[in-house]
């Protein structure tokens, strides 16, 4: 093991600068704001959960979970998710609440990252769960939540890609009859490995028919049009029951007008393993990755022993940021009142009738700037109060 620098970081962790900060404040705060005008209750977990409950049904790759043992010997995680979390929270202090449950977070969460991927470890969600309502109304909510979110925090160009994991599951196991094969093309879909997804099929000792079915479900992509392909692909009734089921989705999202923005991608596979019906991520110009992922989970909280439908969405404020193209400003703050010790009560007066007034007020003695010009170039009012002749001079 090499000797750390002094300022090394832990390989995925970042430090947030002031600037940074500022900017990502104001999108999250946008966002908050909005949730709340849709009625959902904000609520916290703890950093820390157990390995045998949220850490084993989070659906995050073992290796990827930051583990450590408390003093009993039990093993903890830093929390991977926070879908994880809240499904526990329902089915045990909320679980006579009722329902359908509107609750959202903002959080940070912490991923194992291997050092040479450039992944951040540790990054911020913001997000919501809706429990307790197995319809396509509820579905679309929280997919008309998430664009009425992206375009409050001001981005405009984005599209949601929705699809449904019901549709895929049954597809595969249609035409291959194997889960160990239909996960290989899964993990194909979910890296977008399109060129790797036709190698494996023409490999396979399936009837030609079967492959030209089994490579057509990369074209199902598009507009509402794509859903009549698809039920001619598919012959399982799960699988029709899943298009029938976003058929209906588009028929919401159609009453709040958001049909522009929305496309339909039936191959669209999502890394949590706990999705079971519809999903869906938003994309943006420029950006190679999601800004933010959702989707229906109707069998996670039976893992805590109480079964119950549940949909949510979750958005990465970093990425979210980074999409916005917003520069990082200078933080000018409003006031400085810059003294000399005998003057020292006088500034701490107007200080505090400044602050009244809510106004932003430093105060700074004299003695403690080595460059009392750059220094008070940060602030867009300073006042001076130096000497004792009670003469103090301003400056905007």
């Amino acid at each position: 093991m090499t000797k750390l620098f002094m300022f090394e970081k832990p390989a995925g962790m970042k430090d947030t600068l002031p600037e940074l900060y500022q900017l990502k404040k104001q999108v999250k705060d946008a966002i908050s704001g909005e949730i709340a005008r849709w009625g959902y209750a904000p609520i916290e977990t703890p950093t820390l959960e157990y390995y045998e409950t949220v850490g084993t049904v989070s659906a995050i790759q073992d290796q990827q979970l930051f583990k450590l043992l408390d003093q009993e010997g039990n093993t903890l995680v830093l929390r991977p998710d926070m879908t994880a979390p809240i499904a526990r929270i329902a089915a045990s202090t909320l679980q006579s609440a009722n329902r359908p449950l509107r609750l959202t977070y903002d959080a940070p969460l912490f991923r194992s990252q291997q050092r040479e991927g450039g992944k951040p470890a540790e990054f911020e969600q913001i997000g919501v769960e809706l429990i307790g309502d197995r319809s396509n109304s509820a579905d679309g909510e929280v997919i008309a939540l998430m664009m009425a979110s992206l375009e409050k925090a001001g981005l405009s160009n984005y599209q949601i890609a929705i699809g449904h994991i019901g549709f895929v599951n049954s597809f595969l196991e249609e035409i291959l009859g194997n889960e160990t094969r239909a996960d290989r093309f899964r993990r194909h879909l979910y890296e977008k490995n399109y060129v790797g997804f036709r190698k494996e099929a023409e490999q396979l000792p399936l009837s030609s028919i079967d492959k030209r079915r089994l490579t057509g479900l990369l074209k199902l992509k598009g507009d509402a049009a794509v859903l009549d392909h698809a039920h001619a692909l598919v012959e399982s009734a799960k699988a029709k029951q899943a298009l029938v089921q976003i058929e209906q989705l588009m028929e919401v999202l159609g009453a709040y007008e958001l049909i522009g923005k929305v496309s339909i991608d039936l191959n669209l596979v999502m890394h949590m393993s706990y999705y079971t019906g519809t999903v869906f991520e938003a994309y943006s110009e420029g950006l190679g990755f999601p800004l933010g992922s959702g989707g229906r989970y109707d069998e996670l909280l039976s893992k805590f022993n109480h079964p119950e439908s549940a949909t949510g969405f979750g958005l990465r404020l970093d990425r979210l940021s980074e999409a916005l193209g917003k520069t990082k400003e200078s933080i000018i703050s409003d006031v400085c009142i810059i003294f000399s010790n005998e003057r020292r009560k006088e500034a701490m007066e107007k200080a505090q009738r400044l602050r009244k007034n809510d106004r932003t007020v430093v105060i700074q003695d004299l003695a403690g700037v080595a460059d009392v010009d750059a220094y008070s170039s940060q602030f867009t009012e300073v006042i001076y109060l130096i000497g004792s002749n009670g003469n103090g001079r301003s400056s905007a």
